[in-house]
């Protein structure tokens, strides 16, 4: 009786801990918080490309996070999409992109993820961002081709606010 009780009460140790650690996973992300993109240390090619602002907040969302980038694109027009996403490799529906609809994101690691962005199904871009060691500096590598046709490769900084 005491081997069962003990194995029961082990199993809701370990079971309770899991499922606490996935929320810390998700609210300890290092990409959790307010981002300005920090122009003078990006690069845009087509340099036309290149959005005149643009701030993205990243809030923990159960297990995965949510994102809100706001800004002025290249023609002066507001930007604004939104999406809420896991790291599991499935895909999320995105709002306010013309790009694209939906992604899928994959943890490379504690600071790296891993973004492949679909419009009506078809893979348009891909997207790595890593998260500098000390936390204070954000590093996106953005490949496709826009909802134009224009092929692109952006690498973009952000700096924490």
């Amino acid at each position: 009786m005491n081997l069962v009780r003990r194995t029961l009460i082990l199993g809701l140790v370990v079971g309770t801990s899991a499922v606490f650690a996935a929320g810390l996973s998700a609210q300890g992300d290092p990409a959790v918080g307010t981002w300005k993109l920090n122009l003078a240390k990006s690069k845009y090619n087509p340099a036309n490309l290149a959005p005149k602002s643009q701030t993205v907040t990243i809030v923990a969302a159960g297990q995965g996070q949510k994102v809100n980038v706001q800004g002025v694109d290249s023609d002066g027009k507001p930007i604004s999409t939104q999406y809420t996403a896991t790291a599991d490799g499935k895909d999320y529906p995105i709002t306010g992109n013309a790009d694209y609809d939906t992604a899928s994101m994959k943890r490379i690691d504690a600071r790296t993820t891993e973004q492949t962005r679909k419009k009506a199904g078809k893979t348009v871009s891909t997207q790595k961002r890593v998260v500098a060691a000390d936390g204070k500096t954000m590093t996106t590598t953005v490949s496709g081709t826009n909802a134009k046709g224009q092929k692109f490769e952006n690498t973009a900084v952000y700096d924490k606010q």
